[in-house]
């Protein structure tokens, strides 16, 4: 067994599902990241260009790397759907991934080390400055598809990514077939906000993930009701990827792996609306969910209970409109009652009350938007 194949054995035994080398360099897609940045199709993802420069020449990272371990771990499991038809991306019913694969890589990483790969290796997952698809696609771990995921022949688009960057020169593994999308445009067809404008290329902003997720302000007004039930992230494209399906045909959802099972989905969408920003951030604490905030999962559900109308969710969404202290929850209580229970004549009344007592400008514009 020579070295490269040593650190993929290594790997495996670690827990990874998907294993690759490839060489520490400028990733094959480097020309076409560089375009879409420049295009603004990140939106507010100022980290991107920040580290652009490292993202295009991973060297810059560290001078001493040779070589990229990549590795996949699988999330496949059932669609997550609360009472009343709430959804949340299937990743997010679990640990964070961040630091599950970070426990991994590190154990990895020090195997390695006791082997003689060098000590000073660089573990990143996800956040780091690196372009992970296109260096995982280059190691043979899947392919690129035209809603930019990676899709792999058995995982589908369902699992992780994180690298381990080595000391050691390896050899790069040499990918086999790796399938494509062919002809198939299931995954454009579906997005209901129109967020892939071209094959492999997303709008960032019009991505319901992201406006869920890396949005810090208020989601646009436009896109509020394609929202449909979606609190955190979106799997649409995913769903209906021929490859997502043979995924879940062959595995069954039995390849997650047992660290990334665990779920930690805090008590549902009414409470997160109605609980205090404190406890609930505590309540989702090792959750993925934390990432955008309790007051983003507020507003997010705010949002929700207007697309998906109830009167439960009319109660909860009255009494933030004029008891959240996050002017972006009462904000998005004010579209979701105007847009969901708009004909109640009490709904009404209480936004003619909000709008004379509200002291933010732009929520007031808002209430007098849903009056009219």
């Amino acid at each position: 067994m020579n070295r490269s194949e040593l650190a993929l054995e290594l790997a495996r035994e670690a827990g990874f599902d998907l294993t690759g080398i490839a060489p520490l360099a400028p990733p094959p897609a480097a020309g076409h990241f560089d375009a879409w940045l420049k295009a603004g199709h990140h939106g507010e993802m100022d980290y991107l260009e920040r580290f652009r420069e490292r993202i295009l020449d991973p060297r810059k990272i560290r001078e001493e790397g040779r070589s990229l371990l990549v590795v996949g771990l699988s999330h496949a499991r059932e669609a997550i759907e609360f009472p009343g038809g709430a959804r949340i991306a299937r990743y997010a019913a679990s640990r964070d991934y961040h630091n599950v694969m970070g426990r991994m890589l590190r154990k990895l990483g020090k195997r390695l080390a006791s082997e003689g790969f060098g000590d000073h290796w660089r573990k990143i997952v996800d956040a780091g400055p690196l372009l992970e698809r296109s260096h995982a696609a280059e190691a043979g771990l899947g392919f690129e598809s035209k809603a930019a995921n990676l899709l792999s022949k058995d995982q589908g688009p369902w699992f992780f990514l994180g690298e381990l960057i080595l000391e050691e020169e390896l050899i790069p593994t040499t990918p086999g077939k790796l399938g494509s999308c062919g002809t198939c445009t299931a995954c454009i067809d579906a997005c209901p906000t129109k967020a892939i404008i071209a094959p492999g290329t997303v709008h960032s902003p019009s991505c319901i993930s992201y406006q869920t997720i890396e949005n810090s302000g208020s989601i646009p007004r436009e896109l509020r009701a394609e929202l449909g039930s979606w609190l955190f992230g979106c799997d649409i494209c995913s769903e209906v990827c021929p490859h997502g399906w043979t995924a879940e045909d062959v595995s069954g959802r039995s390849g997650t792996h047992e660290a990334v099972q665990q779920a930690a989905l805090g008590a549902g969408p009414i409470a997160w609306l109605t609980t205090p920003s404190a406890q609930l951030d505590e309540s989702l604490r090792g959750s993925p969910l934390k990432r955008t905030g309790s007051v983003g999962l507020a507003s997010n559900t705010a949002i929700f209970l207007g697309n998906q109308p109830s009167e439960e969710g009319r109660e909860a969404l009255l009494a933030a409109l004029v008891s959240h202290p996050a002017s972006k929850v009462r904000l998005a209580a004010a579209w979701s009652l105007g847009h969901g229970h708009g004909q109640d004549s009490g709904v009404r009344a209480a936004l003619e009350t909000a709008t004379k007592a509200e002291p933010d400008p732009e929520i007031a514009r808002e209430l007098r938007l849903e009056l009219e």
